[in-house]
């Protein structure tokens, strides 16, 4: 992993190596390996069995490379990001216009091609990421569910003096909340955007919990209005806390590949009001919260409205009970360990079977 510096840290059978890397630019809980050689050599130091890459851009195509010269190692990939909507195309769009924006992520869905196919095992969060990897020819793919945990994420951490500790008036109102990066990718902007479209007779509040480029602008954009910044939140059970002291949960991402803090949300009882695209149509049935089209912040508001004003007690104890059906790490373990990592394995001993992956004298020359 990113850390601040070189470091290994062994604990019994966890050996934790962080590789010095530079902050991300607006985003500094946030770092980025550049640094090829010390990854090489971590993973020349501890030759792991399996190699599991969760990142699409350089890391990948230095376990590939890695294996050319262990070629015994089987590479799993969790496709956690939608990265050519999100990364390449919504950037290209605001820069460039729809028409080269759709050029480069066709682009960037030939590089997943190029590099997913390469692995022994990719794993999906969801069944239309699943569907777009089976386009590209990777087909020995599983899809791994995620979970909450629902001790930690709970309704009874409600804490009544939340809204006034943020400086935010008591009206009435509904405390709208989203905990993420404050940035493009999460489509934060809109949030701040949807919040002005609210009625004033709605008594609405708004914290935004996260930190990111786009946070300095949005708190500009913001400025008179009932909206916190608390910043980045390293404490789950600060978050925890904040989760079940609000009433709506708001996002606007419309590349999320599972969700994991829309279950948090609904675990700590909070309806969700978000965008129809990717896995939130997954996450929230029409019953446990609203969507609308991906960038209309007049719908976003409308629904804030809808939901406060309607069967609110009904969604939020749907949201319940959405949250403690996904009450399943102990199976996810199990799930990534017993089936996905076994796939690779097996996949594996397949392709040394055929003879692909022996290394050659220029694989062997790569360091």
């Amino acid at each position: 992993m990113p850390g601040p510096s070189d470091r290994v840290t062994i604990e019994g059978r966890t050996i934790l190596a962080e590789i010095g890397s530079g902050q991300v630019w607006g985003s500094p809980n946030y770092r980025w390996i550049s640094r090829n050689d010390a990854v090489f050599a971590v993973l020349r130091e501890y030759r792991p069995d399996i190699i599991e890459s969760l990142c699409p851009w350089v890391l990948p195509w230095i376990a590939i490379r890695h294996r050319w010269r262990f070629p015994d190692t089987a590479l799993v990939a969790g496709y956690r990001t939608d990265f050519p909507n999100a990364h390449v195309y919504r950037v290209m769009r605001d820069l460039a216009g729809h028409a080269p924006a759709s050029f480069f992520r066709n682009l960037a869905y030939g590089y997943a091609a190029l590099t997913y196919n390469r692995f022994d095992r990719v794993y999906t969060l969801n069944r239309e990421a699943e569907r777009m990897l089976h386009g590209l020819g990777q087909t020995n793919t599983g899809l791994l569910g995620l979970g909450v945990d629902i001790d930690q994420f709970s309704p009874d951490h409600r804490d009544p003096g939340f809204r006034a500790a943020l400086g935010l008036p008591e009206t009435g109102g509904p405390l709208l909340i989203y905990a993420g990066r404050i940035d493009n990718e999460k489509r934060a902007d809109m949030l701040v955007a949807m919040f002005k479209a609210l009625p004033a007779d709605l008594g609405a509040a708004m914290v935004l919990v996260g930190d990111g480029k786009l946070r300095p602008q949005l708190q500009e954009e913001a400025r008179g209005l009932p909206i916190a910044f608390p910043g980045f939140e390293a404490d789950r059970k600060a978050l925890a806390r904040a989760l079940a002291s609000s009433d709506i949960y708001v996002s606007g991402m419309a590349d999320e590949t599972f969700g994991i803090s829309v279950l948090e949300a609904q675990a700590s009882g909070l309806p969700v009001v978000g965008v129809a695209s990717g896995a939130m149509v997954e996450r929230v049935p029409p019953d446990a919260g609203l969507l609308g089209p991906a960038g209309d912040t007049a719908a976003m508001a409308a629904n804030v409205v809808r939901l406060w004003r309607g069967d609110y007690a009904g969604a939020r104890q749907r949201s319940l009970t959405l949250a403690n059906a996904h009450n399943r790490w102990q199976h996810t373990f199990e799930q990534l360990i017993k089936e996905e990592y076994t796939a690779a394995l097996q996949a594996r001993d397949a392709r040394r079977a055929r003879g692909f992956g022996l290394p050659t004298r220029r694989a062997l020359d790569v360091s």
